[in-house]
């Protein structure tokens, strides 16, 4: 499948599916947010909002690096929310870089002004943002094996305000990592990607991933927030839990359960064959604080709290029997609003 431990771009793959579809109905259906099924979620939709984001650790020396980047359209002009946050040092660098372009064919981000610099592909991460840098190539990866993305059979409903999918659910990354005089050799850390894309952020949001449950080789992330369609909206949650080459997804309708605030997550959920438990907690020196884009006035807002090292435990049942349990330390946990 070429989901596992491959890297391959799928992009208008779903033409050749046998569904009906041309290329360019394709390409018109992503502009309302969604996915054909064995699309490729990666590439830019043309909504209002799209983003990226890499999360890579290295377990034996404590280290987390997050980097996100967006591409915002804006009448004047598209223009990029970007930041790196590193631990430990609780350092984020953060801008509004003028000037992006996201590929709709292939995975390219690119924007450089004032001195920041984003160019972001499949393989490679370039970002400089004032005195911070990241510098990575990523390889072994394990990319997104199911028919739909991170929302399930959501992905594929059109105009709903926000869409999720990690679509790289292991892999490696190697490189540099660079803040003021400090330099960060990587070589084969530790790495997750995702996306987000809709209409901008939705009212609230709760997250978290880890991947660094000692020799285990699992990667867990969550994503919750309140999904609007119109005059409908309803607080939804989402689980994906990668153990070895086997992906459990729970979603809507699905029961999933949530409770989280700046300093707690509990995520309970269910289907007949699995369950999956997740409990989190931040630490003593608190979250950090990673810019939330606001498209339409062309700024960003400090309201995403982000612990880039707190604590999951992890339990998955199947059939009733654990089948797998473990904690993280280094696990990345998140709340955040919007204005209404």
């Amino acid at each position: 499948m070429w989901g596992t431990k491959v890297g391959v771009n799928v992009v208008g793959s779903a033409a050749r599916t046998g569904i009906g579809l041309v290329p360019g109905l394709v390409s018109l259906y992503r502009r309302t947010g969604a996915d054909v099924p064995f699309g490729d979620p990666v590439p830019s939709h043309g909504t209002e909002m799209e983003g990226w984001f890499w999360r890579l650790s290295h377990q034996d020396e404590g280290r987390v690096v997050v980097a996100l980047c967006s591409a915002n359209r804006q009448s004047d002009g598209d223009w990029s929310t970007a930041a790196i946050a590193l631990h430990p040092g609780g350092v984020v660098r953060s801008a509004a870089v003028e000037g992006v372009t996201a590929s709709q064919a292939r995975f390219s981000v690119q924007a450089e002004s004032g001195g920041n610099l984003i160019d972001a592909g499949g393989e490679r991460l370039r970002m400089v943002l004032g005195d911070t840098a990241v510098d990575l190539k990523f390889h072994d990866a394990f990319l997104w094996p199911k028919p739909f993305g991170g929302g399930g059979v959501f992905s594929s409903v059109p105009f709903l305000n926000q869409y999720w999918h990690p679509y790289r659910l292991g892999g490696k990354a190697s490189g540099t990592v660079t803040h003021q005089d400090q330099r960060w050799e990587f070589t084969d850390a530790k790495l997750y990607c995702e996306r987000n894309w809709g209409a901008g952020f939705p009212l609230r949001w709760w997250w978290g991933q880890a991947h660094d449950f000692g020799d285990a080789d699992v990667s867990v992330a969550f994503s919750g927030g309140l999904l609007e369609l119109g005059p409908l909206n309803r607080d939804v949650t989402g689980v994906v839990v990668r153990l070895g080459d086997r992906v459990i997804r729970i979603t809507p309708p699905a029961l999933v359960s949530s409770s989280c605030d700046v300093q707690r997550w509990h995520i309970d959920a269910r289907t007949l064959r699995y369950r999956v438990e997740l409990e989190g907690r931040g630490t003593p020196d608190g979250p950090h604080v990673l810019p939330v884009p606001l498209p339409a006035e062309r700024r960003n807002i400090d309201t995403d709290y982000e612990y880039l090292a707190g604590t999951l435990h992890c339990r998955v049942r199947e059939w009733g029997r654990v089948i797998f349990e473990g904690t993280s330390t280094l696990a990345g946990l998140e709340v955040g609003s919007r204005p209404s």
